[in-house]
């Protein structure tokens, strides 16, 4: 398993330097260390809930533990006793989403956010004296503003005065405690709460190139420590964006829906950026404890690195198009785009390696490895990492001839493995081939086989001659080519079919009743199914008959589990409308649109392009799932899943270095303690599990190796991303789809939906 070492460097080494390296900080390097995670198991569980515990948080100095639950209950555990000191009933009605200690404050003031779509905040002062059971209080403040879920809660270093919301309704709202205590309920005739800090009900896009105008259901925001007036927010779309609370407009009330203000930056994964799938989003966003760079965990996608600023070198910055550019055969790559590499070269802080002969030919050692593994196909996920500790632990040491030869292949290993995306990341290593050299016969036939693995045949056709003019004798290009060619034709013919047979239905669409088993299936069709396959059927069908359902599920335990058939339940909202006409939830009350302002056409943003990717685990059945940065210095990046593991990948590689079982079915939290080598993890059981460096030997897997276990891993990774894979259903549960086929609406929960005009 263990080729070659971390680059956190040996712990041996760290602490002779000590003498030496005066201005390194040790115990920071220490904390987090690769051989410390490496002997993580759990110590363990803290019992006090009776539902899924979904937000767990440390306050400033890592004494307490606070964590919400679908009970309502709001429990404080002592870190050093490992102990529930405190449980206090809310009073919410609805399951807790998030719960935050407000820094400054002695930690006595306590707030809560939840699915009843209320703020509460608890003074615990109040209750010295009662006893341990009484934990009934009445919140110092109410805030009922909000018309849907509270999802996330932000505080800021050092303000003890204020804290966050950001909700389902659109709405990022600050709520400032000297202000008042309460405010009235969300459409009462004499609300006029100014507590609107963003206001994105006309925020979210379904592309890079379509202006914002559908409601962006914000799934989490958090405000930098290090840079507090920057704030970042996510949704239900594939953008995270970025804000400077100093430019802000002031606080307004909800009574009137605003266009979204400017943001700083927007971050998405080039290859997200296009897709136009309702159901992409983000379940959670989050600064690196240093505030340079920015983590987002997608549901239904990987875990995603970028940089805060686009000027630095390590980032890339794109805008709408780029994308296609990218998979657009130009004979000669121009000087513009002799950038350095999309995969970047890490810079943020850490030890830049000399170029000796030692690191080059242990760079060598390893593309070796790679090719072995390719022509054998066997240990292509070790391969890959492999090439990953080439390009992104060595990039700098490393001369064009190497690097190119990584690149073609680390993009030949993404195809073969196959993972969701895998042919985009090959795209991006064919690109940076060509731009070494635009004459590499290797770097044109991977592009070839990666456009055609997304059913782009055309552009697949013209890397495909390229490949066959450079190596006119292989026979490997001329098949390629016929192939191509083959798959052209037949795709061709399916569409003058559909057309001849679709001219013969003219149906008329005023009052048509549609089941939504009828709708599913055509979601389905006109969605991502074949992974990132063909969309040509889309591209050309008649938009005006098309409908597309709009689905989105929280399965964070709110309607409990049924242990039995292992079947997790959860709320599924549904919105049916036509595709394309994305106006009209924008126009119906007659507010400003964001397409164009005085007839100015409208200008997609540019766009913070990944840094890194993190993949393995599953995230399609909750929309609170976090990935975390672990440590003071962030050095390692973490993430729960939906087969009741948790991951950690070094930060800089993607390396995985530790999968444990956290949960009996899903790990949605993973906080690690401010200073020491500490983890808290919770799910969907009623326990919060706690993580130390225990065990007796370093391994990949918990409590040391204990058989195959590579075997283990891989299997459990390869299962997850069949999950990702078929995640245009999994949003939706079983038990539904399958009643949608049937189309079983007897207990009349389901009706028929009428086709809107």
């Amino acid at each position: 398993m263990e080729q070659w070492p971390f680059h956190d460097g040996n712990v041996h080494n760290l602490l002779e330097n000590r003498r030496i390296d005066i201005g390194r900080d040790v115990g920071r390097s220490l904390q987090m260390h690769s051989s410390l995670i490496r002997r993580l198991s759990m110590e363990q569980e803290l019992e006090g809930h009776q539902g899924c515990v979904n937000a767990v948080a440390w306050n400033s100095n890592g004494s307490l533990l606070i964590s919400g639950s679908d009970d309502a209950l709001i429990n404080i555990w002592s870190y050093s006793g490992r102990k529930l000191l405190q449980s206090i009933e809310t009073g919410h009605s609805a399951n807790i989403f998030c719960t935050k200690l407000i820094p400054e404050t002695s930690d006595e003031l306590v707030a809560s956010g939840a699915g009843d779509a209320e703020v509460r905040l608890f003074n615990l002062s109040r209750l010295n004296g009662r006893g341990f059971n009484d934990g009934a209080i009445t919140p110092s403040a109410l805030y009922q503003c909000h018309t849907r879920r509270v999802k996330k809660l932000a505080v800021e270093v050092g303000n003890p005065n204020m804290v966050w919301s950001a909700s389902e309704d659109g709405t990022l709202r600050q709520h400032d405690f000297r202000e008042g205590t309460s405010c009235p309920p969300a459409g009462s005739s004499h609300q006029e709460c100014r507590s609107v800090l963003l206001d994105l009900r006309y925020g979210a896009k379904r592309s890079l190139a379509d202006p914002p105008r559908l409601t962006l259901a914000l799934k989490s925001c958090d405000i930098s420590s290090t840079r507090p007036h920057l704030l970042l927010v996510g949704g239900n779309d594939a953008f995270a964006r970025l804000y400077d609370r100093r430019m802000l407009p002031p606080l307004t009330s909800c009574r009137k829906r605003m266009l979204p203000p400017t943001c700083v930056n927007y971050f998405c994964p080039m290859h997200l950026s296009d897709r136009g799938r309702s159901s992409l989003h983000l379940t959670h966003v989050t600064f690196s404890p240093n505030g340079e760079e920015v983590l987002l965990s997608y549901s239904g996608e990987h875990v995603y690195l970028m940089d805060v600023n686009h000027a630095s070198g390590s980032s890339m910055q794109y805008t709408s198009g780029d994308a296609s550019k990218l998979m657009t055969f130009t004979p000669v790559l121009n000087k513009l785009e002799h950038r350095p590499p999309l995969s970047g070269v890490f810079q943020n802080g850490l030890r830049s390696r000399g170029k000796t002969a030692a690191g080059i030919e242990k760079c060598r050692m390893l593309v070796e490895i790679a090719k072995r593994s390719l022509d054998n196909r066997t240990n292509i996920f070790h391969a890959i990492e492999a090439c990953n500790e080439v390009l992104d632990g060595h990039g700098i040491d490393i001369g064009p001839t190497l690097r190119l030869e990584c690149f073609c292949t680390r993009a030949a290993l993404w195809l073969k493995r196959k993972w969701k995306n895998d042919a985009h990341m090959a795209i991006r290593d064919c690109h940076n081939a060509r731009r070494i050299d635009s004459s590499s016969f290797r770097a044109h036939y991977c592009m070839a086989e990666a456009l055609e693995q997304l059913g782009k045949h055309k552009e697949a056709l013209d890397f495909a001659v390229a490949a066959q003019c450079l190596s006119p004798y292989d026979t490997m290009a001329a098949e390629k080519v016929e192939n191509i060619k083959k798959h052209l034709a037949a795709a061709e013919a399916e569409i003058s079919i559909k057309a001849s047979d679709g001219s013969h239905k003219g149906e008329p669409r005023t009052g048509r009743v549609l089941s939504l088993s009828d709708i599913l299936y055509r979601s389905e069709a006109n969605s991502d199914a074949l992974q990132d396959g063909p969309r040509s059927e889309r591209e050309d069908s008649d938009f005006d008959e098309e409908l597309e359902l709009d689905y989105e599920t929280s399965m964070s335990g709110d309607e409990g589990r049924d242990v039995e058939s292992n079947i997790l339940h959860g709320s599924l909202n549904l919105r049916i409308h036509r595709r394309g006409d994305s106006t009209r939830e924008a126009g119906a009350c007659g507010s400003p649109s964001s397409s164009s302002q005085n007839g100015v056409a409208y200008q997609p943003e540019a766009v913070i392009d990944m840094k890194r990717r993190y993949a393995g685990h599953c995230n399609v059945g909750t929309d609170i799932k976090q990935a975390s940065f672990l440590g003071q210095r962030g050095e390692f990046v973490a993430s729960g899943s939906d087969d009741g593991r948790w991951f950690i990948w070094e930060k800089q590689t993607g390396k995985l270095i530790k999968m444990l079982l956290g949960d009996d079915a899903v790990v949605n939290c993973v906080q690690s303690h401010p200073f020491d080598c500490f983890v808290a993890t919770s799910g969907i059981d009623n326990t919060i599990k706690l993580w130390t460096p225990s065990a007796a030997v370093p391994s990949m897997v918990a409590g040391g190796s204990a058989g195959p276990e590579a075997a283990n891993v891989l299997e459990a990774m390869e299962s997850n991303q069949q999950k990702l894979c078929r995640n245009h259903e999994a949003f939706l549960p079983f038990e539904l789809l399958e009643r949608f086929r049937m189309h079983d609406f007897s207990e009349g929960s389901l009706q028929p939906f009428e086709e809107e005009e």
